[in-house]
């Protein structure tokens, strides 16, 4: 009762990494809260799965599994979450802002009346007071995100109604295993006194997944180009220098808005979140909205002819110079020496 629920995609027998991410921190929400983990886990034949989830500090899962759970349908996963969190009352609901996540959260908070803030880059506890009413509010969640084309950063509380709902994006919130032996309890319900049988109505006769075009949040390594790169044939001299450097390359919003890049390599609060060992930024003046997708770099560089740029203010490093005249030297500089 009143604990942190985690909702938990399921590709086949593989937890998505989006909810690995979210156990990790419910874990910490939890422990700020004194109260317990719980995990969710609904499909088909998922032998396995309890082993990827558990060792994230989950005191109890549950688990779903039946023949029509997988591939994710909408009425079946709404119906488990509805009925369930009808018995349990939770008082916070994570999921990850996926394609799931964003059919599946509202679907939910809709038919609990709970209210749900969507896509947010931090999760928080604390206090709330409604001047208003004179009341108190403690030990709130804090659903932070980015509004107004990400002009601003607003944060988003539910004071009245239960459980407070959050979709997160993925690699926002940093995935760390708790205890590789860490064992809670595991549930296994009976999937027919959940979901009606009239919800298996639409089943997926054929699906494809397409791959992701590149592995920017995962990279080790990431090549940021800004508005400074000014053309889309500047970004070519950085995908050459991440080829050297078996880097991703990146953008920032400036330069996506400009054409210059595509949007899916857009990194920062609009965009994606990296953690990568390296960043270089080239021709980025750091914005805020920038800076929040990659200040966990472990080390920055940056190449700027501006001095004051704001990105040189957390850069380890500082290139000053043009991208033009910096660029092509590194790209001649690695092709040498990595012979």
């Amino acid at each position: 009762m009143n604990n942190v629920f985690v909702y938990c995609e399921i590709e086949g027998r593989t937890v998505a990494e989006v909810s690995l991410e979210l156990l990790t921190k419910g874990r910490k929400l939890a422990d700020q809260l004194h109260c317990g983990l719980e995990a969710v886990a609904a499909g088909t034949d998922m032998k396995g799965v309890e082993q990827q989830i558990m060792k994230y500090g989950v005191d109890r899962l549950h688990v779903f599994d039946a023949p029509g759970l997988f591939p994710y349908t909408s009425l079946p996963h709404t119906a488990i979450l509805v009925n369930l969190f009808k018995e349990e009352k939770p008082q916070i609901c994570l999921m990850g802002a996926t394609v799931i996540g964003r059919d599946l959260g509202p679907r939910v908070s809709s038919s609990l009346t709970s209210g749900l803030t969507a896509d947010c880059t931090q999760l928080e506890i604390g206090h709330h007071e409604d001047k208003k009413q004179g009341k108190m509010y403690e030990n709130l969640l804090y659903q932070i995100r980015p509004a107004f084309g990400g002009n601003i950063i607003a944060t988003i509380v539910n004071p009245e109604h239960r459980p407070q709902m959050a979709t997160v994006r993925p690699g926002v919130m940093k995935m760390e295993v708790l205890d590789e032996h860490y064992r809670g309890e595991i549930v296994e319900h009976d999937v027919a006194k959940y979901v009606p049988a009239t919800d298996y109505v639409v089943k997926v006769i054929d699906r494809q997944v397409q791959q992701s075009k590149n592995n920017l949040k995962g990279a080790s390594i990431v090549v940021a180009g800004g508005y400074g790169m000014g053309s889309k044939e500047g970004f070519d001299q950085l995908f050459a220098l991440a080829k050297e450097l078996h880097a991703e390359v990146g953008a920032s919003r400036a330069a996506v808005d400009a054409g210059f890049c595509e949007a899916d390599r857009q990194v920062g609060q609009t965009g994606v979140t990296v953690h990568p060992k390296m960043y270089i930024a080239c021709g980025i003046s750091g914005q805020i909205q920038h800076i929040a997708g990659m200040q966990d770099a472990g080390i920055v560089i940056s190449i700027n002819n501006d001095p004051n740029a704001p990105i040189n203010a957390i850069a380890d490093y500082v290139i000053d110079g043009t991208v033009e005249e910096v660029i092509p030297k590194l790209i001649k500089y690695y092709k040498k020496n990595s012979k």
